[in-house]
């Protein structure tokens, strides 16, 4: 899937549509486990690496914790 599909993802594809050079969900994603699932080092991330706001960063961790929970 394309990254907006993740949540909080939708309104950074105007601003910075690379994410550092992630198109893909799961790049994102990889990003998050690369970041051992730590929430505050994942929104770090996404606001350096795309300018995501306080929401945006909120909302596509959660996302990204929800999904784990419930697959891995």
């Amino acid at each position: 899937k394309m990254v907006a599909a993740v949540r909080g993802s939708g309104g950074l594809r105007g601003e910075r549509p690379r994410l550092r050079g992630s198109v893909v969900a799961y790049v994102v994603l990889g990003q998050f486990l690369v970041l051992k699932k730590d929430e505050e080092l994942f929104r770090e991330w996404l606001r350096d690496a795309c300018g995501a706001n306080a929401k945006q960063s909120r909302d596509c961790s959660g996302c990204l914790r929800e999904w784990c929970d419930a697959f891995l």
